[in-house]
């Protein structure tokens, strides 16, 4: 059974880090669903708008993952969204993969509390937004159990990429790097 992902999509989303995850998971057949905060339609940082696959009050999947892309005021909306925190809440219980990537750890998961005693790292001048119970690390990508952060635009791949290798492995993994010419 293929696994599920959710990749949570918010008005003003942070379009590489959201398409560039959505089009990797995919490759790893993985079954992912583009869910809209607020519409189908969802519009990012830079006005390029993208169309969910649901939304997210009508989505009632118990995902394998969730992906929280960064961006302005995107993650301010993802936090505001109760849903967002129910399937958040509901995976870290079970021990599912929680990816956040740019501000999203920092404006998502560290009030939360979901980041509490782990280590994270999120896009440059949010580290403070992290809090005293967050070990930051200054790293592209962090793994903490079942918790993954990574930087921002730029680490967005390598991001995706770790998502996979926890998921299903680097049987998997491994010949989407090699397509993609990705190199450590």
């Amino acid at each position: 059974m293929k696994k599920k992902i959710a990749v949570t999509l918010a008005d003003g989303f942070e379009e590489i880090e959201a398409v560039t995850c959505i089009d990797i998971l995919r490759r790893a057949e993985l079954d992912v669903k583009i869910v809209g905060v607020g519409g189908i339609i969802v519009k990012g940082s830079h006005s390029i708008a993208i169309n969910a696959d649901i939304e997210i009050n009508s989505y009632n999947d118990s995902p394998d993952a969730i992906v929280l892309p960064g961006g302005m005021p995107g993650v301010q909306n993802l936090f505001k969204t109760a849903k967002v925190h129910s399937l958040v809440k509901e995976l870290n219980q079970k021990g599912g993969i929680i990816a956040a990537i740019c501000a999203a750890p920092a404006y998502v998961l560290a009030p939360m509390g979901i980041l509490d005693g782990k280590k994270a790292t999120c896009y440059l001048g949010c580290e403070e937004k992290l809090g005293e119970k967050v070990t930051y690390e200054d790293r592209s990508v962090v793994v903490d159990g079942n918790i993954v952060t990574s930087k921002g635009p730029a680490t967005a791949m390598a991001f995706a990429l770790r998502i996979i290798d926890l998921l299903c492995g680097k049987k998997v993994t491994d010949p989407i790097r090699e397509k993609l010419l990705y190199e450590e």
